[in-house]
């Protein structure tokens, strides 16, 4: 049997291989789902005109649920990345972007007692092919780790970039100043289990994780006098490639695209997401409502949903690529908070064409869409 960390702290259980599968699955239809939506809508609230102690509200609102997210996150890439299925997704991205983002992700946060400083030291345009989000989640568990072993002090950040032959090396470090570890607990710190009583352990263990599929090394060290650094080294291919405008739709045309969820909150966020990309927008509320208005023909991109009532997205894609003609090839986005690496094989093998994680950001699904559309076009053109 395995021991399976329970994320907001209590007791473990005692889960088998499948056990514990199903278990995930039951955490991401009943906790994820609704609290993707409260996200969603607390990020919508905070685009709008209100008073000050309106915004601290909602502040606090988005604050607190990306926190629940993220050790939901956490507890699942864990549970990936100890059956070797973690993911990876490498990508042109700026280091000194990354590292500005996470500064900036943490500046918001309070932190009683402890300061956080965050530095950069590499070429200030360096640009690299490498997983971002996983980087500043290697960096978030660290600096939270640290943040909680020091009362007082300094806790220090750095990343450091050094262009070579082979691509680009990085050093990420995350120093604290708190009390220190003996040897024989410095060795373990990477271990999924309390660290000094608290619940960090699991940040430190999914770091190891998420560091090795990157095909790189992490490690601990005392510093002299007190506190502990954790080091981490990869080594990424350099790209020269420019980042696209976030907010910028690059096929140039007016975009309909049909929204297909049984939930109004998601629908009405992805509904808001199409008006910022500048798309028009119309809804189903489920698979079998999806299929029938897509044999009008007269949407250029669907947003489909995956548990649904009487029909899934699945079997609408699959429905909808049965249509005749053009009416059937309307590109098709998975929108889900179900979407490791099975799930995304079973819904490509359906006929979709991409996969965008709930809670959905806006950049990841404006880059899908970008890609399927483009896709779409080449596809059209070589067939006239």
């Amino acid at each position: 049997m395995t021991q399976t960390a329970d994320p907001t702290g209590a007791a473990p259980l005692d889960l088998a291989g499948e056990e514990r599968s199903r278990f995930l699955d039951l955490l991401g239809r009943e906790i994820r789902t609704p609290l993707n939506g409260v996200v969603a809508v607390a990020e919508l609230l905070e685009r709008q005109p209100m008073s000050p102690d309106a915004q601290a509200y909602v502040r606090t609102i988005v604050d607190s649920s990306r926190a629940l997210l993220r050790r939901l996150d956490d507890a699942f890439d864990l549970a990936l990345g100890e059956a070797g299925r973690l993911e990876v997704v490498a990508a042109p991205v700026q280091l000194r972007e990354v590292v500005d983002q996470v500064q900036g992700e943490w500046l918001a946060r309070k932190s009683d007692g402890a300061t956080l400083l965050v530095s950069y030291d590499g070429e200030p345009d360096l640009s690299v092919v490498a997983d971002a989000q996983r980087l500043k989640q290697v960096f978030g568990n660290l600096i939270g780790h640290a943040l909680a072993s020091t009362p007082r002090g300094a806790v220090e950040a750095s990343l450091k970039a050094r262009a070579a032959h082979e691509g680009v090396y990085i050093e990420g470090r995350v120093r604290d100043a708190g009390p220190g570890l003996p040897p024989e607990r410095l060795a373990r710190i990477f271990e999924a289990a309390p660290a000094h009583g608290r619940s960090s352990g699991l940040g430190l263990a999914l770091s190891r994780r998420i560091v090795e599929a990157m095909r790189g090394s992490i490690r601990a060290e005392s510093n002299i006098g007190a506190g502990v650094t954790v080091v981490f080294e990869l080594l990424v291919p350099r790209t020269a490639e420019a980042a696209a405008d976030p907010m910028q739709l690059e096929s140039g045309g007016a975009v309909h695209v049909l929204v297909v969820d049984d939930n109004a909150t998601n629908r009405m966020v992805a509904e808001s997401l199409c008006e910022m990309f500048d798309c028009t927008s119309e809804t189903a509320e489920d698979g079998v409502m999806a299929v029938e208005a897509a044999r009008s023909g007269r949407f250029d991109l669907i947003l489909m949903d995956i548990k649904m009532p009487r029909m899934d997205g699945v079997e609408a894609t699959r429905a909808i690529r049965a249509l005749p003609g053009k009416t059937g090839q309307a590109p098709v986005i998975a929108l889900t908070a179900n979407a490791d690496p099975d799930d995304v094989k079973t819904y490509l093998a359906a006929g979709m064409n991409a996969v965008v994680e709930k809670p959905i950001k806006p950049d990841k699904l404006l880059a899908a869409m970008n890609a399927v559309l483009d896709a779409s076009g080449k596809a059209a053109a070589r067939a006239a």
